[in-house]
């Protein structure tokens, strides 16, 4: 099997993490792979935003919380309520995607740019997880001052996010696919 199979079916979400803070190197491949990731009419929709300000994570967790806790659905209140909360799991690199809306794919053109990011951090030994924790958040007033003060273009909706860093566990073993995803049609 290539290597790029190997990552592909190598990468897990990983959700705890050193505290070290991944190199610049490691961030410039990741976010380069963002870049090249395919995108509807070339348009290069895809707006990045890297935080690493601990300061500014914070806030972000703070921000998540309170929303979780207001949210009525089981499953986020009871999350947010744990002391040890962390909506980006403690990770030193929080990577945004927001898109141009006025792109008809900018949806899925942030959405390849994500899955890159994800299989680059793999290819370089680091862990990674799909956060979207702050879908909830960029729709609401509060979203749009938190939205201007990361520097995200006013035209530009949130797409998706992820955390990288290194690893401080396992990676978990893959679940089971589940049968009957597949047609064939020759």
């Amino acid at each position: 099997m290539n290597e790029t199979l190997k990552t592909i079916l190598n990468r897990r979400s990983i959700r705890k993490y050193k505290i070290d803070q991944i190199n610049n190197n490691d961030l410039d491949l990741i976010i380069e792979a963002g870049k090249y990731a395919p995108c509807g009419l070339n348009q290069q929709s895809s707006h990045f935003t890297v935080i690493q300000n601990k300061k500014i994570l914070e806030k972000i967790n703070n921000i998540c919380k309170e929303f979780y806790l207001k949210s009525g659905v089981k499953t986020f209140e009871q999350r947010a309520k744990s002391e040890n909360f962390n909506v980006y799991y403690n990770a030193p690199t929080f990577i945004i995607v927001s898109g141009d809306k006025n792109s008809p794919t900018y949806i899925n053109n942030g959405s390849a740019s994500l899955e890159n990011m994800l299989l680059a951090a793999e290819s370089l030994g680091l862990g990674s997880c799909w956060i979207h924790s702050l879908s909830i958040v960029f729709p609401t007033e509060e979203g749009k001052i938190l939205k201007k003060e990361l520097g995200i273009p006013d035209d530009y909706n949130f797409v998706g996010a992820a955390i990288f860093g290194y690893k401080n566990m396992e990676p978990p073993l893959s679940a089971p696919r589940k049968e009957n995803t597949l047609n064939i049609i020759r």
